[in-house]
């Protein structure tokens, strides 16, 4: 998803015709010309930031995680070179040492009682690293790995369970990011998360988003790296030029709530919060990573699977998960060993490292840009009062003090991403010659940097 400026400008003729005199609409056409450069230019910092991240460390990383011999729920919590208890303590100063002091790493624990997957009461242990926002924001960006990792029989705790794709690869993303963001300055906090009994049934995650709403957390947006690790298939196609980015539209609940029906009854399942955030990743991922796809997958995650964002969209926020084009499940889930010439296990040597790094790339591109930017607009509402084949849009106004103003995108009503976009300035209420009953509409906010936030839907104002 990629806006060419001279597309946008454009398609702003008609909508600059309806500011009063002409000197007037060709100063606005300059001034969109303006902001439009400032939103399509790469922002130095992030380019930093992509060019720091090393396949080199990401590779120390999960080699250092395999050496655990398990890293499974229930194993050894006492010896400090064995087990998921020297794993977390490792992980945790590691992020300590390369936080620089800028990053608040905790433990957030619970204990679990016996369950399906877990035979005695258990501590689940997650790795948080906070890396506070200098603005007033209350906006949370989290992006999650799981650390823990299993064999063929999920309840077996001491088998070598080395886990290098699943999921030492999204762990070693997730702390690669945090090492190299942590010398960076962002408006909202992001929260990097290593967590545990992904395999046991989402507990770590789930204790973490369960905790976040009970909170009232406002967590903007969250991604988990899950099997991110491998560009191989089980047939030997290697594809190192993209990556599986798992977007919900409509969620699955028994009832559904007010906000949703909204969106059906409109035609917006294709424009969750979810689905508007994985367009944001998108563009943002595939400008700052050249040669590399962000390829959006239409479903919450793989077919009748789940990972660890699934306990935040059921709590109500946004979240996506990145996994590998094609799984290979000779090296997933399973004993170590050979069978007919064949070697079998998530072993280290079945991880490209370069591919691993240019999917943590994206990812840091992506966390960097939501940080920078301000929030998406809030209560953004079409006006239906009265038939009219024009759309006036209204919304309330953002508080981030380095504002510049609002964007209006809109897409064909067959299109997936953003086709046209119109600056309109610093103001909460537009009129664009553009019927709602042809497009999908969303608004943006944008800083006086061009940073830009993920789109709005707008919904009836009756």
């Amino acid at each position: 998803m990629k806006f060419h400026l001279h597309s946008a400008i454009r398609m702003a003729g008609s909508a600059a015709l309806l500011l009063a005199g002409s000197s007037h609409a060709v100063a606005a056409d300059a001034a969109d010309t303006a902001i439009e450069a400032k939103i399509q230019a790469r922002k130095p910092e992030i380019q930093k930031i992509v060019a720091e991240i090393s396949a080199k460390r990401i590779e120390a990383t999960i080699n250092k995680l395999v050496s655990f011999h398990t890293r499974h729920t229930m194993s050894d919590t006492q010896s400090d070179t064995t087990g998921i208890g020297a794993a977390r303590r490792w992980i945790k100063s590691e992020l300590e040492r390369c936080g620089a002091g800028n990053l608040d790493v905790q433990f957030d624990s619970h204990l679990h009682p016996v369950d399906r997957r877990i035979d005695k009461p258990t501590e689940i242990v997650n790795v948080v690293a906070t890396l506070k926002g200098t603005s007033a924001s209350d906006r949370y960006y989290v992006v999650s790995g799981h650390y823990d990792s299993r064999v063929t029989d999920i309840m077996n705790a001491t088998g070598f369970a080395p886990g290098a794709n699943d999921d030492a690869s999204g762990t070693a993303a997730v702390m690669e990011m945090a090492c190299v963001m942590a010398r960076y300055k962002f408006d909202a906090n992001i929260v990097f998360m290593t967590v545990a009994a992904e395999e046991q049934g989402l507990y770590g995650s789930g204790h973490f988003a369960q905790q976040a709403r009970e909170k009232n957390l406002n967590i903007a947006g969250m991604f988990t790296n899950d099997i991110i690790g491998s560009s191989r298939s089980d047939t030997g196609l290697v594809d190192n030029k993209q990556v599986r980015l798992f977007a919900e539209g409509v969620p699955a609940r028994k009832e559904m709530p007010d906000n949703i029906r909204t969106l059906v009854a409109t035609g917006g399942e294709n424009d969750s919060i979810s689905r508007q955030l994985a367009r944001h990743v998108k563009e943002q991922g595939e400008r700052y990573v050249p040669d590399f796809k962000v390829t959006i997958i239409n479903r919450a995650d793989r077919y009748l699977r789940g990972g660890d964002h699934m306990p935040f969209l059921e709590q109500g926020y946004a979240a996506l998960r990145f996994t590998e084009p094609a799984e290979d499940f000779n090296h997933q889930h399973q004993d170590v060993r050979t069978e007919n010439g064949v070697k079998i296990g998530d072993l280290a040597e079945y991880v490209d490292f370069n591919y691993t790094a240019q999917v943590t790339r994206v990812n840091a591109a992506a966390l960097a840009s939501l940080a920078l930017a301000p929030a998406a607009p809030s209560k953004v509402q079409v006006r239906t009062a009265k038939l009219e084949n024009a759309t006036s849009l209204v919304w309330e106004a953002n508080k981030e003090a380095d504002l510049a103003g609002y964007r209006i995108v809109w897409r064909d009503t067959t299109a997936a991403d953003w086709q046209h976009a119109k600056y309109v300035g610093n103001v909460t209420e537009f009129t664009m010659d553009v019927s709602k009953d042809n497009v999908f509409f969303g608004v943006q906010a944008v800083d006086k940097d061009g940073n830009v936030s993920p789109a709005t839907y707008p919904v009836p104002l009756r």
